[in-house]
């Protein structure tokens, strides 16, 4: 079973490739952006038919490593 989770930085968190990417947006002329925040996508493939134990486990694997809990957040967005 697939799950895939996303791991950005917290709203208090300053997020200076966000701001490349907002910077390098507006100069192509993009202008009507306020605000955006870079992060990290994971898929995992999950050896799970349960999907709520699935995205127990891929939540564990977020605690323990894939998100550094003290200036990211995380969100499991899906099984298939």
């Amino acid at each position: 079973m697939k799950v895939s989770a996303i791991i950005t930085l917290k709203k208090d968190v300053l997020d200076p490739q966000g701001k490349v990417i907002h910077q390098a947006l507006d100069g192509m002329g993009f202008e009507n952006i306020s605000e955006v925040r870079q992060g990290k996508y994971f898929e995992i493939d999950v050896n799970e038919n349960d999907p709520s134990k699935a995205k127990a486990v891929v939540e564990d694997m977020c605690k323990k490593l894939l998100a550094n809990l003290v200036i990211e957040n995380f969100k499991i967005i899906e099984t298939q």
